[in-house]
Protein backbone atom coordinates (compact mmCIF):
# COMPACT_ATOMS: atom_id res chain seq x y z
CA UNK A 1 0.00 0.00 0.00
CA UNK A 2 2.83 2.40 0.89
CA UNK A 3 4.61 1.66 -2.37
CA UNK A 4 1.46 2.38 -4.35
CA UNK A 5 0.94 5.63 -2.45
CA UNK A 6 4.48 6.76 -3.20
CA UNK A 7 4.08 5.96 -6.87
CA UNK A 8 0.88 8.02 -6.91
CA UNK A 9 2.76 10.90 -5.24
CA UNK A 10 5.30 10.78 -8.06
CA UNK A 11 2.58 12.43 -10.15
CA UNK A 12 1.61 15.02 -7.52
CA UNK A 13 2.44 18.52 -8.73
CA UNK A 14 1.94 19.94 -5.25
CA UNK A 15 4.51 17.65 -3.63
CA UNK A 16 6.80 17.99 -6.61
CA UNK A 17 6.85 21.77 -6.19
CA UNK A 18 7.66 21.42 -2.49
CA UNK A 19 10.40 18.85 -3.00
CA UNK A 20 11.84 20.83 -5.89
CA UNK A 21 12.80 23.59 -3.44
CA UNK A 22 15.37 21.22 -1.96
CA UNK A 23 18.89 21.83 -3.25
CA UNK A 24 20.11 18.81 -5.19
CA UNK A 25 22.98 18.50 -2.72
CA UNK A 26 20.73 17.83 0.25
CA UNK A 27 19.91 14.63 2.09
CA UNK A 28 17.96 12.02 0.16
CA UNK A 29 18.46 13.75 -3.19
CA UNK A 30 22.25 13.58 -3.23
CA UNK A 31 22.11 10.01 -1.99
CA UNK A 32 20.56 8.93 -5.30
CA UNK A 33 21.44 11.76 -7.72
CA UNK A 34 25.01 13.12 -7.79
CA UNK A 35 24.02 16.41 -9.42
CA UNK A 36 22.31 18.21 -12.25
CA UNK A 37 25.26 18.96 -14.56
CA UNK A 38 27.41 16.93 -16.92
CA UNK A 39 30.38 17.69 -14.69
CA UNK A 40 28.56 16.14 -11.72
CA UNK A 41 27.86 12.95 -13.71
CA UNK A 42 31.46 12.69 -14.92
CA UNK A 43 32.78 13.31 -11.41
CA UNK A 44 30.63 10.52 -9.97
CA UNK A 45 31.71 8.22 -12.79
CA UNK A 46 35.36 8.97 -12.14
CA UNK A 47 35.02 7.94 -8.50
CA UNK A 48 33.12 4.74 -9.25
CA UNK A 49 35.55 3.63 -11.95
CA UNK A 50 38.43 4.26 -9.54
CA UNK A 51 36.71 1.78 -7.19
CA UNK A 52 36.74 -0.90 -9.88
CA UNK A 53 33.12 -0.43 -10.93
CA UNK A 54 31.55 0.31 -14.29
CA UNK A 55 28.79 2.86 -14.90
CA UNK A 56 25.71 3.63 -16.93
CA UNK A 57 24.57 7.28 -16.92
CA UNK A 58 20.93 8.32 -17.23
CA UNK A 59 20.15 11.96 -18.03
CA UNK A 60 16.82 12.54 -16.27
CA UNK A 61 14.40 14.15 -18.69
CA UNK A 62 11.15 12.21 -19.03
CA UNK A 63 8.86 15.27 -19.16
CA UNK A 64 9.52 16.05 -22.82
CA UNK A 65 6.79 18.21 -24.33
CA UNK A 66 7.97 19.07 -27.87
CA UNK A 67 10.51 18.23 -30.58
CA UNK A 68 12.93 20.93 -29.46
CA UNK A 69 12.91 19.62 -25.90
CA UNK A 70 13.58 16.10 -27.20
CA UNK A 71 16.54 17.32 -29.22
CA UNK A 72 17.92 19.14 -26.19
CA UNK A 73 17.65 15.94 -24.15
CA UNK A 74 19.55 14.04 -26.85
CA UNK A 75 22.18 16.79 -26.96
CA UNK A 76 22.77 16.28 -23.24
CA UNK A 77 23.80 12.69 -23.98
CA UNK A 78 26.15 13.83 -26.74
CA UNK A 79 27.72 16.24 -24.27
CA UNK A 80 28.25 13.66 -21.53
CA UNK A 81 29.60 11.06 -23.97
CA UNK A 82 32.18 13.53 -25.27
CA UNK A 83 33.15 14.41 -21.68
CA UNK A 84 33.52 10.75 -20.74
CA UNK A 85 35.72 10.08 -23.76
CA UNK A 86 37.92 13.10 -23.02
CA UNK A 87 38.58 11.77 -19.53
CA UNK A 88 39.26 8.22 -20.70
CA UNK A 89 36.23 6.84 -18.85
CA UNK A 90 34.91 4.80 -21.76
CA UNK A 91 34.21 1.96 -22.30
CA UNK A 92 33.84 1.54 -18.52
CA UNK A 93 30.97 4.06 -18.70
CA UNK A 94 28.00 3.85 -21.05
CA UNK A 95 24.65 5.67 -21.14
CA UNK A 96 21.04 4.63 -20.50
CA UNK A 97 18.33 6.41 -22.49
CA UNK A 98 14.63 6.73 -21.74
CA UNK A 99 12.92 7.10 -25.10
CA UNK A 100 10.21 9.27 -23.54
CA UNK A 101 12.93 11.82 -22.89
CA UNK A 102 13.95 12.00 -26.55
CA UNK A 103 10.50 12.19 -28.12
CA UNK A 104 8.65 8.88 -27.84
CA UNK A 105 5.53 10.47 -26.32
CA UNK A 106 5.17 13.22 -28.92
CA UNK A 107 2.03 12.00 -30.69
CA UNK A 108 1.97 10.12 -33.98
CA UNK A 109 5.52 11.21 -34.84
CA UNK A 110 6.90 10.27 -31.42
CA UNK A 111 8.47 6.96 -32.36
CA UNK A 112 10.24 8.45 -35.38
CA UNK A 113 11.53 11.42 -33.36
CA UNK A 114 12.76 9.10 -30.62
CA UNK A 115 14.43 6.79 -33.13
CA UNK A 116 16.21 9.66 -34.86
CA UNK A 117 17.47 11.07 -31.57
CA UNK A 118 18.46 7.63 -30.31
CA UNK A 119 20.46 7.10 -33.50
CA UNK A 120 22.37 10.30 -32.80
CA UNK A 121 23.14 9.11 -29.29
CA UNK A 122 24.20 5.65 -30.46
CA UNK A 123 26.55 7.14 -33.04
CA UNK A 124 28.03 9.44 -30.40
CA UNK A 125 28.52 6.41 -28.15
CA UNK A 126 30.35 4.55 -30.93
CA UNK A 127 32.56 7.62 -31.46
CA UNK A 128 33.28 7.67 -27.73
CA UNK A 129 34.08 3.96 -27.65
CA UNK A 130 31.08 2.81 -25.64
CA UNK A 131 27.46 1.67 -25.86
CA UNK A 132 23.84 2.63 -25.16
CA UNK A 133 21.09 0.81 -23.27
CA UNK A 134 17.43 1.70 -23.82
CA UNK A 135 15.58 1.97 -20.53
CA UNK A 136 12.09 0.50 -20.24
CA UNK A 137 9.20 2.55 -18.87
CA UNK A 138 5.53 1.81 -18.20
CA UNK A 139 3.87 -1.07 -20.03
CA UNK A 140 2.15 1.15 -22.61
CA UNK A 141 5.55 1.87 -24.17
CA UNK A 142 6.96 -1.66 -24.21
CA UNK A 143 6.08 -2.56 -27.80
CA UNK A 144 7.27 0.82 -29.08
CA UNK A 145 10.55 0.58 -27.17
CA UNK A 146 11.28 -2.94 -28.42
CA UNK A 147 10.47 -1.91 -32.00
CA UNK A 148 12.88 1.03 -31.77
CA UNK A 149 15.48 -1.29 -30.23
CA UNK A 150 15.16 -3.59 -33.23
CA UNK A 151 15.71 -0.67 -35.62
CA UNK A 152 18.75 0.56 -33.71
CA UNK A 153 20.36 -2.86 -33.52
CA UNK A 154 20.53 -3.01 -37.32
CA UNK A 155 23.27 -0.37 -37.22
CA UNK A 156 24.26 -0.51 -33.54
CA UNK A 157 24.06 -4.19 -32.54
CA UNK A 158 25.48 -3.55 -29.06
CA UNK A 159 22.45 -1.48 -28.03
CA UNK A 160 21.18 -2.89 -24.75
CA UNK A 161 17.59 -3.69 -23.77
CA UNK A 162 15.79 -3.56 -20.44
CA UNK A 163 13.05 -5.98 -19.42
CA UNK A 164 10.87 -5.78 -16.30
CA UNK A 165 10.12 -8.99 -14.43
CA UNK A 166 6.83 -7.77 -12.97
CA UNK A 167 5.23 -7.66 -16.42
CA UNK A 168 3.52 -10.92 -17.30
CA UNK A 169 4.78 -10.76 -20.88
CA UNK A 170 8.46 -10.60 -19.95
CA UNK A 171 9.27 -14.32 -20.11
CA UNK A 172 8.37 -14.27 -23.79
CA UNK A 173 10.45 -11.13 -24.34
CA UNK A 174 13.40 -12.81 -22.62
CA UNK A 175 13.17 -15.73 -25.01
CA UNK A 176 13.09 -13.35 -27.98
CA UNK A 177 16.08 -11.34 -26.76
CA UNK A 178 18.36 -14.12 -25.48
CA UNK A 179 20.20 -14.56 -28.77
CA UNK A 180 23.91 -14.03 -29.33
CA UNK A 181 25.14 -10.45 -29.09
CA UNK A 182 22.06 -9.28 -27.20
CA UNK A 183 22.58 -7.31 -23.99
CA UNK A 184 19.57 -7.47 -21.65
CA UNK A 185 19.19 -5.77 -18.28
CA UNK A 186 16.60 -7.60 -16.16
CA UNK A 187 15.03 -5.52 -13.39
CA UNK A 188 11.91 -5.96 -11.28
CA UNK A 189 10.14 -2.81 -12.47
CA UNK A 190 9.30 0.46 -10.72
CA UNK A 191 6.09 1.79 -12.31
CA UNK A 192 2.56 1.44 -11.01
CA UNK A 193 0.95 -1.11 -13.34
CA UNK A 194 -2.51 -2.73 -13.42
CA UNK A 195 -2.99 -6.35 -12.37
CA UNK A 196 -4.05 -7.20 -15.90
CA UNK A 197 -0.47 -6.82 -17.14
CA UNK A 198 1.76 -7.01 -14.06
CA UNK A 199 2.22 -9.19 -11.01
CA UNK A 200 1.21 -7.30 -7.88
CA UNK A 201 2.57 -9.59 -5.15
CA UNK A 202 6.27 -9.32 -4.30
CA UNK A 203 6.68 -13.09 -4.19
CA UNK A 204 5.16 -13.42 -7.66
CA UNK A 205 7.52 -10.75 -8.99
CA UNK A 206 10.51 -12.53 -7.47
CA UNK A 207 9.48 -15.85 -9.00
CA UNK A 208 9.03 -14.19 -12.38
CA UNK A 209 12.48 -12.63 -12.03
CA UNK A 210 14.07 -16.03 -11.45
CA UNK A 211 12.21 -17.61 -14.39
CA UNK A 212 13.31 -14.77 -16.67
CA UNK A 213 16.87 -14.89 -15.38
CA UNK A 214 17.09 -18.60 -16.12
CA UNK A 215 16.09 -17.93 -19.73
CA UNK A 216 18.68 -15.19 -20.13
CA UNK A 217 21.46 -17.16 -18.46
CA UNK A 218 20.72 -20.18 -20.65
CA UNK A 219 20.70 -18.01 -23.78
CA UNK A 220 23.59 -16.71 -25.83
CA UNK A 221 23.39 -13.03 -24.94
CA UNK A 222 24.80 -11.02 -22.04
CA UNK A 223 22.48 -10.99 -19.00
CA UNK A 224 22.67 -7.81 -16.92
CA UNK A 225 21.30 -8.67 -13.49
CA UNK A 226 19.76 -5.49 -12.05
CA UNK A 227 18.83 -6.19 -8.44
CA UNK A 228 19.80 -5.30 -4.88
CA UNK A 229 18.05 -8.36 -3.42
CA UNK A 230 20.73 -10.57 -1.78
CA UNK A 231 18.77 -13.73 -2.64
CA UNK A 232 18.58 -12.84 -6.31
CA UNK A 233 22.25 -11.88 -6.39
CA UNK A 234 23.05 -15.32 -4.96
CA UNK A 235 20.70 -17.06 -7.41
CA UNK A 236 22.28 -15.24 -10.34
CA UNK A 237 25.74 -16.37 -9.28
CA UNK A 238 24.57 -19.97 -8.86
CA UNK A 239 22.90 -20.00 -12.28
CA UNK A 240 26.04 -18.59 -13.88
CA UNK A 241 28.18 -21.29 -12.28
CA UNK A 242 25.77 -24.06 -13.29
CA UNK A 243 25.80 -22.81 -16.89
CA UNK A 244 29.58 -22.26 -16.99
CA UNK A 245 29.31 -18.50 -17.34
CA UNK A 246 32.44 -16.78 -16.10
CA UNK A 247 32.49 -13.36 -14.38
CA UNK A 248 32.87 -11.62 -17.76
CA UNK A 249 29.85 -13.37 -19.28
CA UNK A 250 27.20 -11.57 -17.23
CA UNK A 251 27.12 -8.50 -15.05
CA UNK A 252 25.45 -7.18 -11.94
CA UNK A 253 23.79 -3.77 -11.98
CA UNK A 254 22.81 -1.66 -8.99
CA UNK A 255 21.63 1.90 -8.42
CA UNK A 256 23.88 4.73 -7.35
CA UNK A 257 23.61 5.10 -3.60
CA UNK A 258 22.19 1.64 -2.84
CA UNK A 259 24.35 -1.10 -1.30
CA UNK A 260 27.69 0.46 -2.31
CA UNK A 261 29.60 -1.99 -0.08
CA UNK A 262 27.98 -4.90 -1.91
CA UNK A 263 28.87 -3.33 -5.24
CA UNK A 264 32.53 -3.18 -4.25
CA UNK A 265 32.43 -6.69 -2.76
CA UNK A 266 31.15 -8.21 -5.99
CA UNK A 267 33.66 -6.24 -8.04
CA UNK A 268 36.39 -7.49 -5.72
CA UNK A 269 35.38 -11.05 -6.62
CA UNK A 270 36.05 -10.28 -10.28
CA UNK A 271 32.48 -9.58 -11.39
CA UNK A 272 31.49 -6.71 -13.62
CA UNK A 273 29.31 -4.42 -11.49
CA UNK A 274 27.64 -1.54 -13.31
CA UNK A 275 26.25 1.35 -11.27
CA UNK A 276 23.22 3.17 -12.68
CA UNK A 277 23.89 6.88 -12.14
CA UNK A 278 21.08 9.36 -12.85
CA UNK A 279 21.73 13.08 -13.14
CA UNK A 280 19.94 16.20 -14.35
CA UNK A 281 17.31 18.69 -13.31
CA UNK A 282 14.29 16.38 -13.61
CA UNK A 283 15.17 14.13 -10.69
CA UNK A 284 11.82 14.22 -8.88
CA UNK A 285 10.05 11.30 -10.59
CA UNK A 286 13.16 9.16 -10.31
CA UNK A 287 13.48 9.97 -6.61
CA UNK A 288 9.88 9.01 -5.85
CA UNK A 289 10.26 5.65 -7.61
CA UNK A 290 13.37 4.93 -5.53
CA UNK A 291 11.41 5.71 -2.37
CA UNK A 292 8.64 3.40 -3.55
CA UNK A 293 11.13 0.57 -4.06
CA UNK A 294 12.66 1.04 -0.60
CA UNK A 295 10.15 2.80 1.70
CA UNK A 296 12.70 2.77 4.54
CA UNK A 297 14.38 5.60 2.64
CA UNK A 298 11.49 7.79 3.80
CA UNK A 299 13.47 8.40 6.99
CA UNK A 300 16.23 10.09 5.03
CA UNK A 301 13.69 11.95 2.91
CA UNK A 302 11.88 13.31 5.98
CA UNK A 303 15.16 14.56 7.43
CA UNK A 304 15.86 16.41 4.19
CA UNK A 305 12.46 18.10 4.27
CA UNK A 306 12.88 19.14 7.90
CA UNK A 307 16.35 20.54 7.35
CA UNK A 308 15.77 22.14 3.95
CA UNK A 309 16.05 25.63 5.42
Amino acid sequence: MLRRSLLALSRSERLKNMVATLPVSSGIVSRFVPGERTADAVGATRGLVADGLTVTLDHLGEDTVDREHAQTAADAYLDVLQALAREGLTPAAEVSVKLSGVGQALGVDGDRIALDNARRICQAAVNAGTTVTLDMEDHTTTDSTLAILGELRLDFPDTGAVLQAYLKRTEGDCQDLSHGGSRVRLCKGAYKEPASVAYQDKAEVDLSYVRCLKLLMAGEGLPMVATHDPRLVEIAGALARDLDRGPGEFEYQMLFGIRPDEQRRLAGLGHTVRVYVPYGEQWYGYLMRRLAERPQNLTFFARSLVSKR
